[in-house]
């Protein structure tokens, strides 16, 4: 297996594709044995893998042995290529292109100088060094004060860290289109202005009384607006168990609402199954 090329499925797809690209883009190429135009493309994106030296991750899936991933991600037909940033895909092809038209989609994609700040920025973030990070994005800012993924970057921080109102300066008036985090940000954003208090005191509330589920509910929108979705999750899990008819079902509507917040998330399969074994 090359370093900058390898075959992924549906057990590693989270690690090599979905975090790996916080760091670097991943370029996934859905395709299958019988395809033949799929064996005119192969080659030519694990040269240029091989050629671009680590500045992309080519990530093969066989949608033959794979279709749950091609149907999360809406694949028709192969060859069907992918690029993943930061989680989430930016860009996309169908079809054999020629190498020079792969070429042009992979330079859409290879970081410049603040692309690098930014992967500087979510290291350092996944790292604990939140004030560091802060810093790497300031210095981004600083050669491109338009670019909303670093306003976007900053705010995620600022959510991290619980502060609302910075948060929701630095989101500012950004369109929903200007990046495809937009929308999740805002419900992030959203779930912290209901929390109300701060994660202590309502760990504090839930420690002395298991039943306190109004401390639950708003410890649970605390920890999904610091992306914290598993935490998150499983106290809404727990308000179903202990009253589905608090608050007029709210326990199940919030964790829908976090379903629709994650998307494709893996952990949405694994939570609905949840959700299912409580409500029964």
């Amino acid at each position: 297996m090359a370093e900058n090329d390898l075959d992924v499925g549906l057990a590693d797809f989270e690690q090599h594709v979905i975090e790996e690209s916080k760091h670097r883009p991943v370029v996934v190429d859905f395709w299958a044995p019988w395809c033949g135009p799929c064996k005119s493309l192969k080659p030519i994106l694990e040269k240029l893998a091989a050629e671009y030296g680590g500045a992309f991750l080519l990530a093969k899936v066989n949608s033959d042995e794979n279709q749950e991933l091609a149907t999360r991600f809406g694949v028709r037909g192969i060859p069907s290529v992918k690029a993943f940033i930061n989680g989430e895909p930016v860009d996309e092809f169908s079809g054999a292109l020629p190498e020079g038209e792969v070429r042009a989609f992979l330079d859409r994609l290879v970081p410049g100088p603040v692309d690098e700040m930014r992967v500087q920025a979510a290291k350092l973030r996944d790292a604990g060094d939140m004030s560091g990070a802060l810093q790497k994005l300031a210095e981004a800012s600083r050669l491109d004060p338009a670019h909303a993924g670093i306003r976007l970057d900053a705010t995620e921080i600022m959510l991290d860290l619980g502060e609302a109102d910075e948060a929701r300066r630095l989101l500012g008036n950004l369109a929903d289109d200007a990046d495809p985090r937009v929308p999740k940000v805002r419900a992030r954003l959203q779930f912290m202005g209901d929390a109300g208090e701060d994660l202590a005191a309502l760990s504090a509330r839930v420690a002395a009384s298991e039943n306190d589920l109004d401390a639950r509910l708003k410890l649970a929108r605390l920890h999904v607006a610091a992306g914290q979705y598993e935490a998150g999750m499983d106290q809404l899990l727990e308000i179903i168990r202990r009253d589905r008819g608090f608050e007029d079902d709210i326990g199940r509507k919030t964790l829908l609402s976090v379903f629709d917040l994650l998307g494709g998330d893996e952990r949405v399969s694994r939570y609905r199954r949840l959700l299912a074994s409580a409500l029964h």
